[in-house]
């Protein structure tokens, strides 16, 4: 079984960084990058872009916006960082069409499944990178607030079964387990 770590905070605290330097200590060069993000638009294409300049020449990257698990099941490496659970969560709603928060809970939970899967099928190390969406805004829509449900589950249920558990404040890691 892969040992977890799951590393959580707000927008721009620090987690891909801190994923990549704890991932660099643990799997130098190989290493392999399950990124979950789509380039919908120009913007996103910028944000994907400075993260893949980021990442140590050699690493391997596995586009998997889903089915994350898979994608971690296949990794050639021992040492997995799956970058981001957010925006996985976001594209599973967007997919179901979620018209209930149950389905959006579902689908959410159904990319756990898969990830939690792939953690137990394997050896190595996973690192999970997700954001802390309890301390954010209350969002106003109905499809926003399942959304932020749906991850504040998923996000609980990663770090009960994590063996490390950080927390990342204005870039500063703050242990939790």
């Amino acid at each position: 079984m892969m040992e977890l770590i799951v590393v959580t905070g707000g927008v721009r605290s620090g987690k891909s960084r801190w994923a990549q330097a704890t991932a660099l200590s643990l799997g130098g060069s190989d290493v392999t990058v399950v990124a979950t993000a789509e380039a919908i638009d120009e913007e996103m294409e910028r944000r994907i872009e400075a993260h893949r300049r980021e990442r140590p020449k050699g690493w391997r990257t596995i586009e998997a916006p889903v089915r994350a698990g898979d994608a971690i099941r296949s990794a050639p490496s021992g040492t997995v960082v799956l970058d981001c659970l957010t925006v996985l969560a976001g594209t599973a709603l967007g997919r179901v069409r979620a018209r209930t928060e149950a389905d959006a809970c579902a689908a959410v939970a159904a990319e756990v499944d898969g990830v939690l899967a792939a953690r137990k099928a394997r050896d190595g190390r996973l690192i999970v990178v997700t954001n802390e969406v309890g301390s954010s805004v209350h969002p106003s829509t109905e499809l926003g607030r399942w959304y932020q449900d749906a991850l504040g589950a998923a996000n609980q249920r990663l770090a009960r079964a994590a063996d490390r558990v950080v927390l990342m404040v204005a870039g500063i890691e703050v242990a939790i387990r």
